[in-house]
């Protein structure tokens, strides 16, 4: 399934001020159970990762633990598209890995386990737990909070309370009771559950080197220096117990289902250089205020003023007309005094909306917004400018300067922008991991970058025949 940026149905989901209220101060609202059936606001968060190998090998796997879990129920395994390391289970009971993370496992074993932990975290009611003790926080919300609440929970605020899409921080506790049921589940279906905590090492050498700049599973699973140690413990009793003599590692099994994997970001989806957000797929540029933080999903773009007074955010508002959008928008988030004038924007027809949202308590300011909509053919797009009534004028030039600068892309280099992928080579003879990237053509800056993928060191000796992973175009 690919990625629907922006497409006709964006506004709908990521708007509707009613959804973005918590039914409980404190606490998002109820979410009925989902089951086996990935929820769809994780998905517009993220979409959903179009590899059938190894969408079948999560659910195989999954139901495998599920069924001799501590508590067996009909729950949900889904690969999500994004590069960021990272695994998380709500608790709805559906389990979520990232492409990002699936390409820094190095066999089965390792997958399993991470695996077997976030089943842990659903069987022993973490999320649960955490709801109770009030320990939300949104995914991936890298922007801070508006001068104005309100207007963040309206718009860019939908992602962290209205969706429930839950990060969850984990205590201590919890991270042990799931890494002991992580070893116990990967272990029941035959697996060899030391090599949890070798990829332990992965995930605190890839922190490392991105100096914590990029969030990933350590940074949602507390890490502890004795974590490596007792998982390896836990293995060991667990395999003692088990009733058998050999388990499963499956190393070459699983790197050949990573060939073609898309690493890292994807541009096709859309892409910042230089302070201009790039769509190749949908052929269109826009430039992002100079110093603002932003953040890209499947459904929106957002930008924000470096102390968060000020936000932009881009996204799709259906194929009707410009008058039915611009009333949708105005129902939507709760103008009040809204005025709509038809306007063009580098020669497509737009409107712009303008109106008040009035406070919604007393920590919140009345915020003010404007809101251009813009036609591309049958598709209309949303770009929506937001601030606190009181400094709204400060911000207008801004938000007015991004909505001129929406032009058609046309540079061949930006709209000819390729990801990477993830190829599995094959070791001619016996070798260092060094000299194994020298011959497959990888530039030397990126040796340290690719040993961490491989879960290896550059001197590390590769056996003839061995397989490892490089990346490129």
């Amino acid at each position: 399934m690919k990625r629907s940026f922006l497409r006709a149905g964006a506004l709908a989901v990521l708007l509707p001020l009613a959804s973005a209220a918590p039914s409980t101060p404190g606490l998002p609202a109820a979410r009925p159970l989902q089951g086996a059936k990935p929820d769809p606001a994780v998905i517009a968060q993220f979409g959903l990762y179009n590899d059938a190998k190894l969408q079948s090998l999560i659910t195989a796997r999954g139901k495998q633990m599920a069924a001799i879990s501590d508590r067996p129920g009909d729950y949900g395994f889904t690969v999500v598209d994004s590069p960021i390391i990272n695994a998380f289970a709500t608790p709805d009971g559906h389990v979520y890995f990232t492409r990002g993370i699936m390409a820094y496992f190095n066999n089965e074993a390792q997958f399993s386990g991470v695996l077997g932990h976030e089943l842990g975290h659903i069987t022993a009611q973490h999320g649960k737990k955490q709801q109770r003790n009030n320990t939300i926080a949104g995914i991936g919300m890298l922007l801070g909070q508006l001068a104005a609440p309100q207007v963040m929970q309206s718009i860019g605020g939908v992602v962290q309370q209205g969706v429930g899409l839950w990060m969850l921080k984990y205590s201590r506790g919890d991270e042990n009771e799931a890494d002991g049921l992580g070893v116990k589940y990967s272990t029941k279906i035959g697996y060899d559950a030391s090599y949890m905590a070798d990829f332990f090492q992965t995930l605190q050498r890839t922190e490392a080197q991105s100096g914590g700049s990029v969030p990933t599973f350590l940074s949602t699973h507390p890490n502890s220096a004795d974590r490596y140690t007792r998982v390896k413990g836990l293995a060991a009793q667990a395999k003692q117990s088990a009733g058998r003599s050999t388990f499963l590692v499956n190393r070459d099994q699983y790197l050949r289902q990573l060939e073609g994997l898309t690493f890292g970001d994807d541009p096709r989806q859309g892409f910042v250089e230089n302070s201009v957000f790039y769509h190749p797929d949908l052929k269109f540029r826009f430039p992002v205020p100079s110093g603002w933080k932003s953040q890209n999903t499947p459904e929106q773009f957002q930008m924000a003023e470096p102390n968060g007074k000020a936000q932009l955010v881009f996204l799709g508002a259906g194929s009707g007309t410009l008058d039915e959008a611009s009333q949708a928008l105005v129902k939507q988030i709760g103008l009040t005094g809204a005025q709509a004038q038809k306007t063009t924007l580098n020669g497509f027809p737009a409107a712009v909306v303008e109106g008040d949202q009035a406070a919604q308590d007393q920590q919140s300011a009345p915020a003010h917004i404007r809101a251009y909509l813009i036609q591309d053919g049958k598709s209309i797009y949303a770009l929506i400018g937001l601030a606190a009534a009181a400094s709204f004028a400060t911000y207008a030039p801004q938000f007015d300067a991004t909505a001129q600068g929406f032009q058609r892309l046309t540079d061949a280099s930006k709209l000819n922008r390729q990801p990477e992928h993830v190829h599995i080579r094959t070791a001619a003879g016996p070798t260092t991991l060094a000299a194994a990237f020298a011959a497959a053509g990888v530039p030397t800056k990126r040796y340290e970058e690719l040993a961490i993928l491989n879960g290896m060191q550059t001197t590390d000796r590769l056996s003839k025949g061995q397989l490892y992973k490089v990346v490129g175009k």
